[in-house]
């Protein structure tokens, strides 16, 4: 039997890879064309191919759940046209036991998945859109930067800047009481963390409201302690997409303590979840589709049906995540739709064969 499961699992992941290579190749070369338009400053052609490079472990994050059904089609149908799927059976193995079989081979592409998903895409997701943001407006200037507004409990700060150095500027700080009412507003002309994580905010300025009387206190130099830190800050300024699955959790988290919105990246996570755990699936809904309607189809109707059911996964994905965003429902519950009724389908082909 482990002898058999090889052989199988060497056939669907040979397949899926060689699936997966096409689709980077047309998936990179519209991502390279599409910034072509957006040249401007240091962004030019050498760098923008640079930018779709690095964007590939993101996009074949993406890509697997299809790929790993079209490359099971086409193995388990080359299988199917030998009639080597037919031995097995005549020997005595049954349709389910074959689908555990072939599931190990989606468990396999379900780690490979996980691994890209979390320690490659991201990353390199984040250093390539940086590149190109620092090409197109060149920069060098370290007073350059992005203006953000965060909460940490009553505190509400706003910095002027932030940049990769985590140098923000300008900070304009409010603070309220219990009741939401305007505590004080404060301001300092520069402010940083230390290596400590304390925030160190030069020429202070706070003036503070008391119930009948205004003080003024100023320092040219005053250290806070929020519960933010660099690494918090930091993930205010990248994109869900380039965000691991361990930065979304601690943002969530961040969110929901400061009573923020945390729907658009409940939506990130859950999607990204329900997407890795379909990679396990799709190489059996492959084996059910071999064995019924497709059984003695050739390569391009079974690579046909593939792209459809691939393209309507997909599409179905992103249209659900996004009205779940719109309407508020819950991602835990909407991003797995898509998911469960593949399985459904699955259950249902496997349930006919004969």
């Amino acid at each position: 039997m482990s002898l058999l499961a090889t052989y199988l699992m060497r056939s669907i992941l040979s397949s899926t890879l060689l699936v997966l290579l096409v689709l980077l190749a047309l998936a990179g070369l519209f991502e390279f064309i599409g910034q072509l338009d957006t040249t401007q400053g240091n962004y030019q052609i050498p760098q923008a191919l640079l930018f779709a490079l690095l964007r590939l472990p993101q996009l074949s994050f993406e890509m697997l759940p299809i790929a790993a059904l079209i490359g099971g089609l086409l193995g388990l149908g080359a299988l199917a046209n030998n009639s080597e799927l037919v031995v097995m059976r005549t020997a005595g193995l049954s349709v389910w036991k074959l689908a555990g079989m072939v599931a190990a081979s989606g468990a396999v592409l379900m780690i490979l998945t996980g691994l890209v998903g979390e320690f490659i895409g991201p990353p390199l997701d984040y250093f390539a859109r940086t590149m190109r943001d620092e090409a197109r407006y060149e920069k060098e200037d370290r007073d350059i930067g992005n203006a953000a507004w965060v909460k940490d409990g009553p505190v509400i700060l706003h910095l002027e800047r932030i940049n990769s150095e985590f140098e923000f500027g300008a900070l304009y700080m409010y603070r309220f009481n219990e009741d939401n009412t305007l505590s004080s507003i404060a301001r300092a002309d520069n402010s940083g963390i230390d290596d400590s994580d304390k925030w160190i905010l030069e020429n202070f300025r706070e003036t503070r409201f008391q119930d009948d009387s205004v003080q003024v206190v100023e320092s040219s130099f005053a250290v806070q302690s929020f519960d933010l830190d660099a690494d918090m800050l930091g993930v205010t300024l990248v994109k869900p997409v380039s965000l691991s699955a361990r930065g979304l959790m601690s943002y969530i988290n961040y969110l929901k303590r400061n009573e923020l919105d945390a729907q658009r990246y409940e939506t990130e996570l859950w999607s990204r979840i329900a997407r890795t755990a379909t990679v396990v699936l799709m190489p059996v809904l492959a084996l059910a589709f071999v064995f019924g309607s497709l059984r003695s189809a050739g390569s391009g109707g079974r690579l046909m049906l593939g792209v459809l059911i691939g393209l309507g996964y997909f599409l179905a994905s992103e249209m659900l995540a996004n009205s779940g965003q719109v309407f508020r429902l819950n991602p835990a519950i909407i991003t797995w739709f898509p998911s469960l009724a593949l399985l459904l389908i699955t259950g249902f082909a496997l349930s006919r064969v004969k």
